[in-house]
């Protein structure tokens, strides 16, 4: 039987936090960031498993203190990083049997919504491979070398990317496998298909869904789970 994966990425250290501490371990309301994340994925009723990337210091950390206390039922494996988010996220791929859809999450947006997962688990069986994003709120300018604007960009066809970044899993598996070992600079896993050709549909996403990444975001994080 196919399944529909969750991929939690939660291997990167997020030195822009400067808390001395993996940032998916600081917590909002005595919890740690990576637990909403995963209690996300775990709730919803469309989600098979979940596969939880993470560095290998953390890993017994992660079982016991989040997986295990609380009850995280629905994770199948707790999976070494790599030095790169891409290394990780290939080995992550290669822990999952039988996946038909896999959703690849940051472990540090913790604020993901039902309809996010929902659509993307829709999408990427529709489309092979989608991902959720905003629009930009602010004018986006082209500079030269001198700081200098040249122009300004049409807002309307630009898009923040966020995650998931969601997939049929033979499609991500096989192109993460094609470009394993290549000088390609990659910053995201909708790059990696489209490195080889393949489109990516855009879904509407949530301003809420943010990566907690600097101080502030830890502050607007504070104000958003109160609604959750």
């Amino acid at each position: 039987m196919k399944k529909n994966c969750a991929l939690i990425v939660a291997a990167g250290k997020g030195t822009r936090m400067g808390a001395g501490i993996n940032k998916q371990f600081l917590r909002i309301k005595d919890k740690p960031i990576l637990l909403y994340t995963l209690q996300a994925f775990n709730n919803h009723p469309e989600i098979d498993s979940i596969f939880l990337v993470a560095a290998e210091e953390e890993i017994e950390y992660c079982r016991k203190e989040i997986v295990q206390k609380y009850n995280i039922n629905k994770v199948q494996s707790i999976i070494k990083g790599g030095k790169e988010r891409q290394e990780s996220v290939f080995n992550g791929l290669k822990e999952m049997k039988n996946a038909d859809i896999v959703l690849i999450h940051d472990g540090a947006r913790p604020f993901i919504s039902n309809r996010i997962i929902s659509e993307g688990i829709k999408y990427a069986g529709i489309y092979g491979a989608c991902s959720c994003g905003v629009k930009p709120k602010d004018t986006i300018k082209i500079t030269n070398k001198d700081g200098f604007s040249i122009s300004s960009l049409d807002r309307n066809s630009l898009v923040n990317v966020q995650t998931p970044q969601c997939f049929k899993y033979d499609l991500i598996y096989n192109c993460h496998k094609e470009i394993a070992g290549k000088e390609v600079n990659i910053t995201d896993d909708t790059s990696v298909v489209e490195f080889f050709g393949h489109k990516v549909y855009m879904y509407e996403g949530d301003y809420k869904n943010i990566k907690i990444t600097t101080p502030e975001d830890m502050a607007f994080g504070e104000s958003i789970i109160k609604e959750f």
